[in-house]
């Protein structure tokens, strides 16, 4: 069982910055190496989750974990209110046309479980919903495993809530974060405790299991994500491809 509250959102205090950034290099082009064998052998997709509180860092993470790969092979896919379009379909239907095919990655800024846990949060659907919202997520992610080997990996990025008034401030004070300033992202900082709770219920009802990310350290954030890729990447020996004659 998952306890939040219980988790530290700083680094281990035994690490070394220093070191562990010059770790994080090696891993972020251990990835792009993977990232090659993956798209070349079109046996795998890879699809990436990042879930986290505004402040929480998601865009940094795609930029500086993924900094190294190609870009023919990586998507970035934002999921921001419904469209209109959108709305008129089932919740997972703008998830599921946007998994990722064997060959690529794809990154998931925000993703399904928005429409659970902003939803629950402030009580659009009824619990009843979200329990069913949570199975059908678990079924269609279960599904993308096993018929497309989609490889999923969920990082949940914990922040505190002091760290979230800086992040947030900096959109404020620093003129190349303003255009990231939401005035509303302050007003659903009231709501943190909400939040967490339904975080921690989604943590612990989903069937692929999530990586709970420390980022108040921002380089410990890309190393811990990094280090995780790659080592699931590499547990599937990936091969090139032999030559066609």
């Amino acid at each position: 069982m998952i306890k939040i509250a219980k988790i530290s959102t700083d680094a281990p205090a035994e690490l070394d910055k220093a070191a562990t950034k010059e770790l994080t290099q090696e891993y972020v082009e251990r990835l792009a190496k993977l990232q090659d064998i993956l798209t070349a052998q079109k046996k795998y997709g890879l699809l990436v989750i990042f879930q986290g509180m505004d402040g929480s860092g998601k865009d940094g993470a795609t930029d500086n974990v993924f900094k190294e790969c190609h870009p023919n092979s990586l998507r970035v896919i934002s999921f921001k209110k419904p469209t209109e379009e959108e709305f008129a379909h089932d919740f997972l239907w703008r998830i599921h046309k946007n998994a990722p095919p064997k060959g690529l990655i794809h990154i998931f800024n925000r993703s399904q479980y928005e429409d659970v846990i902003i939803q629950r949060v402030h009580k659009w659907i009824d619990e009843d919903r979200v329990k069913k919202r949570i199975a059908s997520i678990n079924a269609l992610e279960e599904l993308l495993n096993y018929d497309c080997n989609t490889i999923i990996c969920k990082f949940m990025l914990h922040i505190s809530k002091e760290q979230q008034e800086v992040e947030l401030n900096q959109r404020l004070t620093d003129p190349e974060k303003f255009w990231k300033h939401n005035a509303n992202d302050w007003k659903e900082r009231e709501q943190w405790d909400d939040y967490m709770r339904c975080y921690e219920d989604v943590l612990n009802q989903s069937t692929i299991p999530w990586t709970v990310v420390p980022v108040d350290q921002r380089w410990y954030r890309d190393y811990l994500i990094a280090k995780t890729l790659v080592e699931t990447l590499e547990k599937l020996h990936m091969e090139y491809p032999p030559l066609q004659k």
